[in-house]
């Protein structure tokens, strides 16, 4: 199959532009890039849809460009965002930049130049301001700039949309252009909210260097009722594991909703599209079967193998009421916490299971708490040490959240 039809089978594509120039295109080996901005220290589950996207694009013979934005990171891209983002120092940026760079090698083969890792902040940073207006910011037509969906909903708000962030479309259309002059780039990929920003580099390459350039977009990852995969009562779903364990990992997809099972399997994993189709169809109990699949098959892409089989194990364990599972995430828990505040509503909020001393009532309230295989029904209920033990005390909220209390 031509890897256009086979990210288009697996639910991958948006959005293309001139598609027929395209499918040409990509009969011979092609450089295309996907940019990330290093707003955090990891790449998060938003993150991983272009990533698969890019190892089936190298396993078809396409050379991926991760590209870092050091550079864009500066700005601040608007799209999505209600105002404008926190403005970040440089020493913050390149930090992130090389934590993302090691979390890159995972998922793309580096080797023998079959792909590489740039940084736009190694010719963003140094533009003459003068030089890049007339030579760039000639090319674009403010009315059409502002007809993008990223600046018409920006410019809707209270706060509107600043110049700082006005010039975002300029500077990642100017990557393009960039990449295709070091490295014969000619095709950039991303999110489905970037559609307007890919479109300005292509044109930009089309005008400047009167060579064909194309732009494709990624569907979002969205529940079937269009709501937002990848949040959870944490925060964010990261790849790094010091951010979201393998356990909680591989918890949110073996939760994920019956309807979504299909969707994930096309796009997180490397099965068969037979095979997902088979295990999309399972109803009933049987379709748990089929979420064992889906996390276990992310949670290995992600974290590899021996891993994913920890997480297996302990969610199994857990379920099956070994209630010590070792693989489960773990909170230490010090002297002086206990001396302090050992209350099971307090260890609920720090060990990160609740989000306030509120919502941890509410919890115990409701009966949705237990300690190893006790419910907690008094919101005065504490911890001491000799309960934690050598071995760990279980803390649970609802059927989905587990934390290993251990002593320091």
């Amino acid at each position: 199959m031509h890897v256009l039809d086979i990210l288009k089978e697996r639910g991958f594509i948006a959005q293309v532009t001139f598609e027929e120039e395209l499918y040409k295109q990509l009969e011979q080996p092609t450089t295309f890039y996907v940019g990330f901005d290093p707003t955090a220290d990891s790449l998060h589950i938003g993150h991983y849809i272009p990533i698969m996207a890019m190892a089936h694009m190298q396993r078809a013979g396409h050379r991926p460009i991760a590209l870092m934005g050091g550079g864009t990171a500066m700005i601040g891209d608007p799209s999505g965002k209600t105002d404008m983002r926190k403005m970040m120092t440089v020493e913050t940026i390149d930090d992130n930049v090389a934590h993302i760079k090691q979390q890159m090698a995972r998922f793309l083969d580096f080797s023998e130049g079959k792909a590489m890792i740039v940084n736009n902040g190694d010719w963003l940073r140094h533009l003459n301001f003068i030089d890049f207006m007339r030579n760039i910011g000639s090319v674009f037509s403010v009315n059409k700039m502002l007809t993008a969906e990223c600046y018409k909903a920006r410019m809707a708000t209270d706060n509107g949309l600043s110049f700082l962030e006005f010039t975002y479309m300029l500077m990642q259309s100017y990557d393009f252009l960039e990449l295709y002059k070091r490295y014969g780039c000619r095709l950039e990929m991303g999110g489905n909210d970037q559609w307007s920003n890919i479109l300005g580099g292509a044109d930009l390459i089309r005008r400047k260097e009167q060579q064909s350039a194309f732009g494709c977009t990624f569907q979002l990852l969205l529940t079937h009722d269009g709501r937002k995969m990848g949040k959870t009562e944490k925060g964010a779903l990261w790849l790094n594991p010091a951010k979201t364990s393998p356990f909680d990992f591989y918890q949110y997809w073996r939760n994920v909703d019956d309807k979504d099972v299909e969707k994930c399997l096309g796009l997180l994993t490397f099965l068969p599209m037979d095979e997902v189709r088979r295990l999309g169809a399972l109803e009933g109990s049987e379709i748990n079967e089929a979420k064992k699949v889906l996390a276990f098959e992310v949670t290995k892409l992600v974290h590899g193998e021996a891993e994913a089989q920890k997480a297996a194990d302990a969610a199994l364990a857990l379920f099956a009421g070994g209630m010590n599972g070792a693989n489960v995430p773990s909170f230490t828990v010090t002297a002086q916490m206990l001396a302090e505040d050992a209350r099971v509503t307090t260890l609920l909020v720090a060990s990160g299971l609740c989000k306030s001393q509120s919502d941890a009532r509410n919890q115990v309230k409701a009966g949705a708490v237990s300690l190893g295989e006790d419910k907690v029904n008094d919101f005065a209920a504490a911890v001491t040490a000799d309960m934690i033990g050598a071995d760990g005390l279980m803390l649970k909220k609802g059927k989905k959240g587990f934390c290993r209390l251990v002593l320091e």
